[in-house]
């Protein structure tokens, strides 16, 4: 079995349990690292976990 190593804005999304809309702005504030690929915008993995560790360390 495969791990992905990047996700779609709606996987993205879905797998953070918040909204399309939200992601969008992450990305546009930087505070959510994505890259682009053709069309396509993608969140990797490690912009999912740094970003989720970054939100532990400033609770």
């Amino acid at each position: 079995m495969t791990t992905k190593l990047a996700f779609d804005v709606e996987e993205a999304a879905a797998l953070m349990s918040i909204s399309r809309r939200t992601i969008y702005e992450l990305m546009r504030t930087g505070e959510l690292g994505s890259i682009k690929i053709g069309r396509r915008r993608l969140v990797r993995l490690t912009d999912i976990t740094d970003f989720l560790a970054n939100q532990e360390t400033a609770a």
